[in-house]
């Protein structure tokens, strides 16, 4: 999935206009935008040409950037965002919630959604 945000984030590190970063990429300033708020989805070129312009992986764009090892084996890893990761470290924080986040997660998962909507 395609993290709207860190190309907003790194378009203004770079000091970049939406219509700027699009003249780069041969698009409009209104798909930059629709890109930045997870409106639209970029073409694999396109993704191609930010990761080239910001000079990061592209799968930073998709949220896949930390690399976790299971059970110290090497062959077997799975990626997971900065986001995902810093979630995980406040909720070890609160040792009771997530013990029952982590028995039955589905649930937890839909009486979560329940309660926000």
């Amino acid at each position: 999935m395609f993290v709207g945000s860190r190309l907003k984030e790194l378009r203004k590190k770079n000091n970049m206009t939406q219509a700027e970063l699009g003249g780069k990429l041969n698009v409009t300033k209104v798909s930059i935008c629709c890109y930045e708020k997870n409106v639209r989805v970029p073409s694999l070129e396109t993704l191609d040409d930010l990761s080239n312009i910001f000079k990061v992986s592209s799968d930073y764009f998709l949220g896949k950037d930390i690399p976790v090892v299971m059970e110290g084996n090497e062959d077997y890893s799975a990626f997971i965002s900065e986001e995902e990761f810093e979630l995980l470290k406040q909720l070890r924080l609160n040792k009771d919630l997530y013990y029952k986040i982590t028995e039955d997660p589905k649930r937890m998962v839909e009486l979560i959604d329940k309660k926000l909507k």
